[in-house]
């Protein structure tokens, strides 16, 4: 009786793999197409916050597809890059405002009168 039970489950378990796996022209389980970054960053403006949110990468069978969190890095990476200078830029036109206007202080005073500065 234990022969008979070994080998039926033998042959259950063959034609559960082989209906599986696609004995033939008709496979039970299709290839599905793999999965694309679907909503992908705008182009035509920059990236907020909301935009990283709802960012969802698209997941292979060994983890996130680098191809689409490359693209992701780079775009996030060139943008802050960009922002950077411009805050470097309106910093250093900020000083030198600053330096302008400390030099023409004087221009305001009276003569005669007593400032504090």
């Amino acid at each position: 009786m234990f022969w008979f039970l070994l080998i039926a489950m033998v042959v259950v378990v063959a034609a559960v793999t082989l209906l599986v796996v696609g004995g033939g022209d008709s496979a039970a389980l299709p290839e599905a197409a793999p999965e694309q970054l679907t909503d992908p960053l705008p182009l035509h403006r920059p990236v907020g916050r909301a935009d990283l949110d709802a960012l969802r990468l698209p997941v292979s069978p060994r983890g996130y597809r680098m191809g689409d969190v490359d693209e992701v890095l780079d775009r996030l990476g060139a943008e802050l890059a960009e922002r950077d200078a411009r805050i470097a830029d309106l910093e250093s036109a900020l000083a030198g405002a600053r330096a302008t206007a400390e030099g023409r202080r004087d221009l305001f005073d009276m003569p005669g009168e007593e400032t504090d500065r």
